[in-house]
């Protein structure tokens, strides 16, 4: 397990997003590190694609210990937000709430650009600001795909429960209508038979 974690996280390291999905067991918790500098836009979007009732509770923690944000039996959702100091911010997921479903969430974890790291000269070259406003909508557009694919994936996984448990009482149904209808039958020939007395 520890050499497919290592070779995830490196897989990762070579893009600004890293993509994973992950099976968290009752009473546990995992957490995903990402260290950045200060002023770096970060977005953690995820999906509960199937456990239980599509429940997790989510945090995120700054280097200094403070909650950056805290969410409760939550399914889905995108959050974005600005590193307030340097140093490696820690993305929780817990399912200590459930007593035995294992849960499969599937998340992403982006990493912008620093704000600071740019050169005057750069700050000012319309077409850098253009080609990274661009990068920036192509990868939204990705991860938007990503999350809608999963949700979609999900809300397939349920449509099949429903139908087949639909599918499982329409045939309970059935054999109860046509054993009370030969019940039926039984009774009113009992109830019309002339009975000899010998």
């Amino acid at each position: 397990a520890a050499a497919w974690l290592a070779f995830l996280v490196g897989l990762s390291l070579a893009a600004g997003t890293h993509a994973y999905a992950i099976l968290i067991d009752a009473h546990a918790e995992d957490c995903f590190f990402e260290h950045v500098k200060m002023g770096t836009k970060m977005g953690l979007t995820f999906q509960v694609a199937e456990g239980g009732f599509l429940d997790i509770d989510v945090s995120i923690t700054g280097p200094d210990g403070k909650a950056v944000y805290s969410g409760e039996r939550e399914t889905d959702g995108k959050y974005t937000f600005a590193a307030h100091t340097d140093g490696d911010y820690r993305f929780c997921f817990s399912n200590k709430m459930s007593t035995l479903t294992t849960k499969l969430v599937v998340f992403s974890i982006v990493v912008g650009s620093e704000d600071s790291a740019l050169s005057a000269d750069d700050r000012h070259d319309k077409l850098s600001d253009m080609v990274r406003e661009l990068s920036e909508s192509l990868h939204n557009v990705k991860r938007e795909q990503d999350y809608m694919e999963v949700r979609g994936r999900t809300h397939q996984m349920i449509n099949d429960e429903t139908n087949t448990r639909v599918v499982y009482w329409s045939f309970f149904e059935t054999l109860l209508l046509f054993s009370m209808a030969v019940g039926q039958v039984y009774f009113l020939r009992r109830f019309f038979e002339v009975r000899t007395m010998v």
